[in-house]
């Protein structure tokens, strides 16, 4: 599978809903069971990632997803070893608004080798944490743009896109209260070329449709799904909201 064909090809039809699961929060079959039930209600993709994650766990995490779920599996790494042979494609990332060179090329070289041995899709993304930034800002030592300062990312969103990258998320942070406002997406989108993913504060049906109306391509959600009792009516609701 050509995983950014995949996604192009479903954005000419709806706004696309990606589920997000850290292989240290639950086990294997856990995260299989997560899956299932999101697919069911209608995500259209499985990110596998953390801020700190565990390399064995990761890989017998992607494994599982991919034997027993039929939707694309793709990486979110948070350092090297948040790489699996398994996985249909990665989130090849820079952390644009770091403080440390590490995790703007440092991390990417470091870990490049082993993509190439694994002939692993890789998906070139600027990454940007905004206030309030959560675990991901603190261990990738940024300094988070602040929520109301649209046109720094802007200004970094284009930047990316001049350096020949495809794709812009920008990052609440897991757990954030709030999401992204509305007028700093719709900047970003109207001024790039790019994908633009959003993440961190979407809980309701309210926020996807307003994050989706302002311009987002794709919308992730985590949290909800690890505070949820109930993964497929919350995922459906959300989807529902986005595929409109």
């Amino acid at each position: 599978m050509q995983v950014e064909k995949y996604l192009n090809d479903i954005l000419k039809d709806h706004k696309l809903h990606f589920t997000l699961i850290d292989p240290d929060e639950q086990t294997p079959q856990e995260a299989v069971d997560v899956a299932q039930m999101v697919k069911k209600a209608n995500s259209d993709a499985i990110l596998v990632g953390g801020s700190i994650t565990n390399q064995e766990e990761l890989d017998k995490t992607v494994k599982a997803l991919k034997d027993n779920v039929d939707l694309p599996v793709i990486l979110f790494p948070g350092n090297v070893n948040g790489v699996s042979k398994h996985a249909d494609a990665i989130l090849f990332m820079s952390l644009l608004n770091s403080t440390n060179p590490y995790w703007i090329t440092g991390a990417q070289a470091l870990s490049a080798p082993s993509m190439l041995k694994m002939n692993l899709e890789t998906i070139p993304m600027g990454y940007l944490i905004i206030e309030p930034g959560g675990t991901v800002g603190w261990v990738g030592d940024a300094k988070p743009i602040p929520r109301n300062k649209s046109d720094l990312a802007v200004a970094y969103a284009l930047a990316a896109q001049y350096m020949g990258m495809r794709v812009i998320y920008l990052e609440a942070g897991s757990g954030a209260n709030e999401h992204i406002s509305v007028e700093m997406v719709a900047k970003v989108k109207k001024l790039t070329n790019l994908m633009v993913i959003v993440g961190g504060g979407i809980r309701t049906p309210e926020d996807a449709s307003k994050i989706k109306e302002a311009g987002a391509d794709i919308i992730i959600t985590g949290t909800v799904v690890e505070e949820t009792p109930d993964v497929y009516n919350k995922i459906k609701e959300l989807t529902d909201a986005i595929h409109q």
